[in-house]
């Protein structure tokens, strides 16, 4: 189930927000088993270190468990596991340990394929394999490059394929006159890259406040910009995704896309001789405009769902009363209650109340869509959408770094504050008409901070035993009310906005600065003092994720909507 249905779950009106009744013991469970998580790690870390050193808890959350487990925490964030449990009683079992044992194990499943190959020589024929077509001019030199820096991913590129798939239906000639129809007006919000003879320089007529983007691309492909051939390339400075095609032209352009021969036995290895002489296209202008502005108002039913099948949910339903929970929303993405597909939970097809669930869809701020493939570089996308993923250079220069000092250091998991912690802005999109009520981050703080009702939390039971003693917990269910989750040591407390109520016209602003009120700012260093981080994305991607993994705390990844370069990393 995606964070967007449950968050739907919150209702509000001309009145005050309020829950759905209808819905208020779930929301109630749903929270609930976020803490009834937390507490567990906590007994467990607790646990560990009273029969160890405090410096080495036994749960270790820096290292491979955040980057196999992440799609687990977001199963256990927003599922109903324990509901299988009774109201009274206990049990031996918590669902918590076979999920995150399956996590591991098909974590371990994609790491053996991700590097197979053993030589230059067989990671050229495992590319044949898998992907039907000879490896790029240059591969040696990148094998080369990637060996000397130890990657443990050689042989997979997946998210790469999907993401230029498309383009092989296009002809060369054709994508270098669309990079430079998208480049030749400043207005199309898409900034150039230029190489010639090993450098890169970026183009005329970039935003400032947009340049450190391009200069972050620019310091990323140093240490190989010499092994890059001349080309131009285009870079979206908008955090939205600016590609939509339809379902129809999508259909086409798979069909032309597909290899028509099977890879040649010994392909050249050089590039096409004057390739600069390529980019030098007089007029590249087209009569019609190639992006269109619809910002400030609905997209998900204009560009978000026309790659789906015409008898898609999304596309022959229109969810007009928002008040009820879509339970056939998440149902395909689920297993009964449980959320079983990381993956699939990103597709608009199945989910029409996403229209109403999420900032990007309901008003976004900047947003510039083509209908026509583009060959644009964004640093993330939502699904249907046909933008090229690249790495945020927001994680390569000092937006967002995890750099723990003497004044915020980044202590063991089990000296940190046991807090849920977040902070941000009201970026996700522009509300004018009351669209902040459905927006993920204002639903976010309101579910964290509005609830006053009781929780039934499942929680664990440790039997007065001696260290060398093998035992094993009980777990029951009991009811807490929300002003007493501090006193099971946990803090839920720490979500807030930052600063002022940003993105809003009229009377929305102060409404909701009523509501939710805001928080000074804080160093981003000072993450890492909490054990447990929620990382949600706004108008587009959020660039703390890696930080976050980085560290020795535990994020809770809550990103329904838009996906980065790693998503096929991510195991869940």
């Amino acid at each position: 189930m995606s964070y967007a249905n449950l968050y739907s779950l919150v209702q509000w009106t001309d009145k005050p927000p309020t829950l759905s009744p209808q819905a208020s013991s779930i929301i109630k469970l749903v929270v609930a088993l976020t803490i009834c998580f937390i507490l567990y790690l906590q007994a467990l870390s607790s646990k560990s270190s009273s029969s160890t050193n405090a410096t080495t808890p036994r749960l270790r959350f820096h290292g491979r468990l955040p980057l196999t487990a992440i799609g687990i925490v977001l199963l256990i964030f927003w599922s109903w596991s324990f509901l299988r449990f009774p109201q009274s009683g206990g049990s031996v079992a918590h669902p918590i340990g076979p999920l995150l044992s399956a996590a591991l194990a098909q974590h371990d499943i994609w790491l053996q394929q991700a590097s197979t190959s053993n030589s230059l020589s067989e990671a050229v024929e495992e590319y044949k394999r898998r992907y039907k077509r000879n490896p790029p001019p240059g591969f040696d030199g990148w094998h080369r490059y990637a060996k000397e820096r130890f990657s443990v991913v050689i042989d997979d590129f997946d998210n790469l394929m999907d993401d230029l798939q498309l383009f092989w239906a296009v002809k060369p000639s054709e994508i270098r006159r669309r990079t430079r129809e998208a480049l030749s007006d400043p207005w199309n919000e898409v900034a150039e890259i230029r190489i010639r003879s090993g450098k890169a320089e970026i183009g005329l007529d970039v935003k400032p406040t947009h340049r450190w983007m391009l200069d972050g691309v620019i310091a990323m492909m140093k240490n190989y910009i010499d092994k890059i051939p001349d080309m131009d390339l285009g870079f979206n400075i908008n955090d939205e995704p600016r590609v939509a095609i339809s379902y129809n032209d999508m259909q086409d352009l798979h069909a032309d896309s597909a290899p028509s021969e099977p890879p040649k036995s010994n392909p050249s290895n050089e590039t096409s001789k004057d390739r600069a002489a390529g980019w030098n296209i007089s007029d590249p202008s087209s009569p019609e405009k190639l992006f269109i502005d619809y910002s400030f108002q609905p997209t998900f039913h204009s560009h978000g769902s026309i790659s789906c099948h015409p008898s898609s949910f999304a596309r022959r339903s229109h969810l007009w009363d928002t008040y009820p929970l879509c339970t056939d929303c998440f149902a395909p993405h689920s297993n009964g209650l449980l959320f079983s597909n990381w993956t699939l939970s990103a597709s608009p097809c199945h989910q029409p109340d996403l229209a109403h669930l999420h900032g990007f869809y309901l008003s976004p701020a900047a947003f510039k869509p083509s209908k026509v493939l583009y060959p644009v570089f964004s640093q993330s996308k939502a699904a249907g959408y046909a933008d090229i993923r690249y790495p945020s250079p927001w994680n390569y220069i000092d937006k967002a770094v995890y750099r723990p000092d003497n004044e915020h250091p980044d202590p063991p998991f089990a000296k940190k504050e046991s807090t849920l912690f977040w902070r941000g802005a009201t970026s996700e999109g522009l509300s004018r008409y009351g669209e902040w009520k459905g927006m993920a981050r204002q639903r976010l703080v309101h579910l964290a901070n509005n609830s006053t009702a009781t929780f039934h939390i499942l929680l664990p039971s440790f039997p007065h035993a001696s260290p060398n003693v093998r035992y094993q917990p009980t777990y029951t269910i009991h009811e807490v009310p929300s002003s007493k989750l501090s006193n099971l040591g946990l803090n839920i407390s720490s979500i807030a906005l930052v600063n002022k109520i940003d993105r809003c016209w009229d009377d929305d602003c102060p409404a909701q600065l009523r509501e939710f009120g805001v928080v000074g700012p804080s160093d981003f260093q000072s993450h890492w003092q909490y054990k447990y981080l929620v990382d949600l994305d706004g108008a587009g991607f959020s660039g703390r994720f890696i930080p976050f993994l980085q560290s020795r705390s535990l994020p809770f990844k809550v990103a329904g909507v838009f996906r980065e370069w790693w998503d096929g990393r991510v195991t869940a």
